[in-house]
């Protein structure tokens, strides 16, 4: 075989369904061979592995930087790098901006934003909400599937969502007609919002302004009604949706009676669902609050089950920074603080603990993090798995090795927020990550910035 640009040896490489001794080279951005090392052509550049494991660089399904309408938060630079330093290669973005990507000149202006500065490969939702006439000129513009939430825009926060709710029954069986048409995916952020307001009014009015007041007032019920109907409705227009963030085993269960009737449904988790409980995080208060909430122990154990059996398709981070004086007014009033926090840094240590402890197999973790995303929105072979011809989208780690979660080491411009895992011992933080062969995050020494390395993969 004729020279390569970069050869990876002395290492460990996961590709089709198991591990093996040696490395990787690359030309041109791609694999060109995976094997022994005394099968690696000469690289013109080479780079000792010294037994660190490579896997296929993450797709993270559930992303929001916010970029450019809150770039206080952080911008397409930062939090890219930040995916980096988590061993992911590929976001896919959602819509929640200033303005949001409810038609083409917004995405197409998002994918100029995020080209001058990502470091890593990136593809956005469009916004579908009440702007249904947006839809089919949206598919158009190099989306890699539409985001819907089912209700109101929060008070304070309207321009965010601007054009992303479907805020009854008639806009959303509308809407998921116009995006079946289209072929596309929908994903739903799925909570029963007349079940949340109505126990959120009668809270606060009793003075339950805690922080598990907050999975009080969007108990399960409340995502697994949404859940069914998004569920019934899609199979009456023929849509494909991605049910976002799922909490439940109620609602997982949902899921996969659909899946077993073959229907084109998907189920997201996060991390947050699966390594948190809400007696264990209570103390954080506002830094532990997402929408749908942290539910109870026993539930975090069931929703394994889900993971395991197949039923969970992808494991997004749900990334999404705030400043930290938009949280701690939760401290006295839950309500008041937004939902969510950063994920990028921690959602790889975290698979790879799981895997240690054998809670999955390494091959079941790699579907979740890389190929089940890439074959489902429509990039694999490109992405989300190491085979010839397959862009070099790698991360090397050591899954032996432990490090303490410390959030002054991170590199989100939401650091500070990033409460959740504090403290924690994991395995396997990434060492080195490759975006479609350069090297965009190094740990131990810091390779020049590739900002504006990072290509929508839908162009």
């Amino acid at each position: 075989m004729s020279r390569a640009d970069t050869v990876l040896r002395n290492g460990r490489f996961f590709s089709s369904g198991c591990l093996s001794d040696g490395g990787v080279a690359i030309r041109d951005g791609r694999i060109v061979c995976l094997g022994g090392n005394a099968y690696l052509p000469d690289g013109a550049e080479e780079i000792d592995l010294n037994g660190l494991t490579l896997l296929p660089g993450g797709v993270d399904t559930h992303v929001h930087v916010r970029d450019p309408g809150r770039r206080d938060r952080g911008t397409f630079a930062s939090e890219t790098l930040a995916a980096a330093a988590g061993g992911i290669t590929t976001i896919f973005e959602m819509p929640i901006s200033s303005p949001p990507q409810y038609s083409a000149e917004i995405v197409r202006d998002r994918v100029r934003c995020a080209s001058a500065q990502s470091v890593v490969d990136f593809a956005f939702y469009g916004a579908a909400g009440n702007r249904l006439d947006q839809i089919p000129s949206l598919a158009d513009a190099g989306i890699v599937a539409f985001k819907t939430f089912l209700f109101k825009p929060p008070r304070g926060r309207e321009e965010e969502f601007i054009g992303t709710c479907m805020e009854d029954d008639g806009n959303l069986l509308e809407g998921l007609a116009a995006i079946a048409r289209t072929g596309k995916i929908c994903a739903v952020h799925a909570e029963n919002d007349s079940i949340v307001q109505m126990l959120t009014k009668r809270l606060r009015a009793d003075g339950a302004v805690d922080f598990l007041s907050h999975g009080a007032s969007r108990p399960p019920v409340s995502e697994v009604a949404a859940v069914e109907k998004v569920i019934l409705y899609a199979r009456s227009t023929g849509a494909r949706i991605s049910v976002c963030h799922v909490s439940t085993p109620e609602a997982m269960e949902r899921i996969r009676s659909a899946k077993r009737e073959g229907y084109p449904v998907f189920a997201e988790t996060c991390p947050q669902y699966l390594f948190c409980d809400e007696e264990s995080v209570a103390p954080l208060g506002p830094f532990a609050k997402f929408n749908p909430p942290i539910r109870n122990r026993e539930t975090k154990e069931r929703l394994w089950d889900f993971v395991r059996d197949g039923t969970v398709d992808f494991i997004g981070s749900d990334h999404g920074p705030f400043l930290i004086s938009e949280k701690e007014p939760g401290v006295q009033d839950i309500f008041t603080a937004p939902a969510g926090s950063v994920g990028f840094e921690e959602r790889l240590p975290l698979l790879i603990t799981a895997v240690r402890e054998g809670m999955l197999s390494l091959e079941r973790m790699v579907e979740l993090h890389s190929l089940n995303a890439a074959r489902i929105f429509g990039i694999h072979p490109k992405k989300g798995a190491l085979a010839i011809g397959a862009d070099a989208d790698l991360v090397a780690l050591d899954p032996d090795a432990s490090f303490q979660v410390e959030r002054s080491c991170m590199k989100t411009a939401g650091r500070e927020i990033a409460r959740l895992y504090e403290g924690r011992r994991l395995f396997g933080r990434a060492e080195m990550t490759l975006v479609r062969g350069r090297i965009v995050y190094s740990r131990r020494s810091e390779p020049v910035p590739r900002f504006g390395w990072g290509e929508n993969v839908f162009s």
